[in-house]
Formats: structure tokens, C-alpha cells, sequence
């Protein structure tokens, strides 16, 4: 049996202004902190163990990654980045005000946007798109792979192009891997090993700083998961969005 963990970065602070985000390279909060120390202490206090990490080249999911290494005493294990593992690009929402855009939108539209497999968001203007271009991070990869927008299925190709080059062979190999990386490109990875219709992924949400553990069979099918709390495996449907374990009564419940 094998193990993989996948980890969604800690509270950002665009999560904290309710503002969508997508490649925006936006930092963490103090909570995001905090969150990710978490992860690590749990994932340690359990007795997991890593010889390889994936994360995109987003400092949020970097930063997760960083401090959760930190505190399992990890920091030199190797480290993939890949802008496939970004976020998924939210075009023109992005950097803007969840609620605003629903008073603009309606809520209709703007659930559409966000929870559907195949609907895109507005695009990004050319100008915007042009600083995407040039920015250092996305170097090389090919003018035509820096999107304008992207639905959870553009998203989805992607990781799954990232997945089968870098995580399957790490995996074959026996290695501990954990993925530090984002909501909805985790959601694209789950939608995968699930094998979750397009219709059906709409309710799936990762939360934030929680180890989701994926046990896998020789072939690599799903086997079981489950996340991660401090005294063990905890099922789907009562997870704290952002965990505070001294203070448990304020932590923003999921499910």
C-alpha cells in the first residue's frame, strides 16, 4: 500500500478578504501560518514521513510547504515546483470581492463560475494577460500554456499532465509524496482518483491546512481517505475550515 498527502495552503489573505485569488501570488495570513505549523505537527505526530514534495510555483502553497516541512524536520527532502499545480486562473474575477461580484453577477451566475467542471470565468484583459507573460515564474513554458481563464476542467488537464510526469513515477517508486498546492487543483486531482462525474464535483471542497491522506493500491487506485486531525483519521463532512486546536469552538466548520 502506498501514501499520498495532499495538503491545500494555509488561509491567505485574499481568503481572509473573501476575494478570489487563482494566480494572484498572494502571502499568507497569520492564521495561514499557524495552520500550516499544524499540519506538520500532526502529520508528525502520526508518524508520517516524506522523500518528495510537489507544490506550484504560488508562494502560498510554497510557504505551506516550507513551514510544515519545518516542523517535521524535513526541509531538505527534494522539491518539485510546477506552475501545473498553480491555482486554478479565475481570469477577470480575479483580486476581486466574492460578494461584489455576486451583487453584480447574481448568485446564480457566480456558483456557476465557481463550483462547475466546464463553465469559465470571464477572461483577463490582454493587458493583464501580457503580465502573466513576462512574469519570471512562468519563463519557458510556452506563451500558449499562460492562460486568460480557465474552468476546473482546463484545471484538471493540466495537473493531470504534472500528475503522470512527476507524482505516478515518484509514487512507483515507493516514495513518500506529499502535494502542497491549492483548492481547486487539488479538487481537479481528487475529481481523478475518485473518478467523480463532472455533474457530481460541484459540493467537493478541500479545506484549508488539513492533511488529506490518500491510500493507494499497487496500481494506484484510491483505497481509502481521510483527513487528518490531531487524534486521527476524521471523515468527510466534519472538518474545520481552518483549524485552532487550543480554541476547537472557533474553528470554521465544513460540512
Amino acid at each position: 500500500m502506498k501514501k499520498l498527502v495532499f495538503i491545500r495552503h494555509g488561509q491567505s489573505l485574499y481568503n481572509l478578504e473573501n476575494r478570489f485569488t487563482g494566480w494572484v501570488d498572494i502571502d499568507l495570513t497569520d492564521d495561514g501560518y499557524k495552520g500550516a505549523r499544524e499540519a506538520g505537527e500532526i502529520l508528525a505526530k502520526h508518524g508520517f514521513t516524506f522523500d518528495v514534495a510537489h507544490t506550484s510555483v504560488l508562494k502560498r502553497a510554497i510557504r505551506t510547504l516550507w513551514i510544515l516541512l519545518h516542523e517535521m524536520d524535513l526541509m531538505w527532502i527534494p522539491t518539485q515546483k510546477s506552475w501545473r499545480l498553480n491555482e486554478r486562473h479565475y481570469g477577470a474575477l480575479q483580486g476581486m470581492n466574492k460578494d461584489e461580484i455576486i451583487s453584480q453577477y447574481g448568485e446564480e451566475q457566480v456558483n456557476e463560475w465557481r463550483r462547475s467542471a466546464s463553465v469559465r470565468p470571464p477572461a483577463i484583459s490582454q493587458e493583464k494577460h501580457a503580465c502573466d507573460q513576462s512574469d519570471r515564474k512562468y519563463r519557458g513554458i510556452g506563451p500558449e500554456n499562460i492562460p486568460l481563464t480557465e474552468s476546473l476542467l482546463d484545471t484538471e488537464k493540466r495537473a493531470l499532465v504534472y500528475w503522470q510526469q512527476q507524482i505516478v513515477p515518484d509514487l512507483i517508486e515507493n516514495k513518500h509524496v506529499i502535494v502542497s498546492a491549492h483548492g481547486n487543483t487539488l479538487r481537479a486531482l481528487v475529481k481523478y482518483l475518485d473518478h467523480i462525474p463532472d455533474d457530481g464535483v460541484a459540493s467537493l471542497n478541500i479545506p484549508n491546512s488539513i492533511p488529506l491522506v490518500y491510500e493507494l493500491d499497487h496500481d494506484l487506485k484510491p483505497i481509502r481517505h481521510y483527513y487528518l486531525h490531531p487524534d486521527g483519521e476524521v471523515a468527510d463532512g466534519t472538518i474545520p475550515r481552518y483549524m485552532d486546536l487550543d480554541h476547537p469552538e472557533n474553528c470554521d466548520w465544513i460540512g
